[in-house]
């Protein structure tokens, strides 16, 4: 019989909420890959113009245009996910969530539209519109967009738990109270994914993926490479990151599947965790074995979102004991309750 927390008891489990946060979270997933399959094949620029393209919602020939059909999918695929974002806001401040889900909806619609800004300007600001003799502004803010867009997709995954029945009724699937140190341990694995999607980010917004065109060896038959440049030196951060990222994972893993408690709420999460990772290795060499096939390059990106909200997910389920006892997670009437029944007992004594 699972142990109960402390849950708010005006937080109750709502369907319609739920399947339509889970929604959003697939929907996310087509807009990631769009995204992806944009910056793989290069046709960010496939519009010079923005937020239109070409001065029109429905620019003529798109659909013909492979181009033209990579970058005009992903910004039709981004306005529906920000209009969604709001909807599900709306939603949780109608329904009356809990705080804590109603500051979710509300980072939501604000990171959504900082996203679609960092785009924005990613064009604005391109050397094309700009006529000058390098791409840095362009190349900044597109790995910023990226990099936001796997930390909304993480956001998303947080709201969506957040309005499980497993969160709500059964403390996220833990038998029994999870040692307080297991989300620290999943904080550290977060941050070094995070880490390595920005190094990933940049590396492709910077074209170079190939840089180092053998694996896991070099040309030269060594690990290291011989010399440096830029390019170089971003593309061999990626796969020392690699290594990071395997070390962090496989320790996470272990640590969860050391006691009952996380063994048992996690321990599946954790197995499907580093296939994910044995997917992505693999994934990441095919990149240099196949030239950067552009499906290749574009599943590699999104498994490792994948990777990251995975991990993401165990984090933040081993957090739910401790976000039970903060005020942040409390309805207004049961603080009120609390409130009145303290002032009770004052009275009294």
């Amino acid at each position: 019989m699972p142990v109960k927390a402390d849950s708010p008891s005006g937080n109750r489990y709502l369907p319609a909420l739920f399947w339509s946060s889970f929604g959003a979270l697939v929907w996310v997933t087509l807009l990631l890959y769009a995204g992806g399959f944009t910056t793989t094949i290069r046709a960010g620029m496939a519009f010079l113009d923005w937020p239109l393209s070409n001065g029109s919602i429905n620019p003529e020939g798109w659909l013909s245009d492979r181009e033209m059909a990579a970058e005009h999918s992903h910004r039709l695929l981004a306005t529906v996910m920000g209009l969604v974002s709001i909807a599900l806001c709306i939603a949780a401040f109608v329904a009356k969530t809990t705080p804590l889900q109603r500051k979710m909806g509300v980072w939501l619609v604000v990171s959504v539209i900082v996203q679609g800004l960092l785009g924005g300007l990613r064009v604005k600001l391109d050397a094309l519109n700009l006529d000058i003799d390098h791409n840095l502004y362009a190349q900044s803010f597109a790995v910023a967009h990226a990099t936001l867009g796997q930390l909304y997709f993480c956001l998303l995954v947080a709201f969506v738990i957040s309005c499980s029945r497993s969160w709500i009724e059964r403390d996220a699937g833990f038998p029994s109270r999870p040692a307080s140190n297991l989300s620290r341990w999943g904080m550290v694995a977060c941050s070094t994914i995070v880490l390595q999607l920005v190094i990933g980010a940049v590396m492709r917004h910077a074209h170079a993926g190939l840089a180092i065109p053998t694996f896991p060896l070099t040309p030269y038959g060594t690990l290291i490479p011989p010399a440096f440049n830029f390019q170089v030196g971003i593309h061999f951060a990626h796969r020392v990151g690699a290594v990071v990222v395997t070390i962090a994972l496989v320790a996470y893993c272990i640590r969860i599947w050391r006691e009952t408690a996380s063994r048992k709420a996690l321990g599946k999460s954790a197995a499907m965790l580093l296939v994910l990772l044995f997917v992505q290795s693999l994934l990441g060499a095919l990149v240099i074995w196949k030239v950067r096939n552009e499906h290749v390059t574009t599943l590699h990106m999104l498994n490792g979102a994948f990777t990251l909200a995975l991990c993401w997910s165990m984090t933040f389920r081993s957090l739910k004991f401790q976000l039970a006892r903060s005020p942040a997670t409390r309805p207004q009437v049961a603080g009120k309750e609390e409130k009145a029944s303290s002032i009770g007992a004052i009275q009294e004594a």
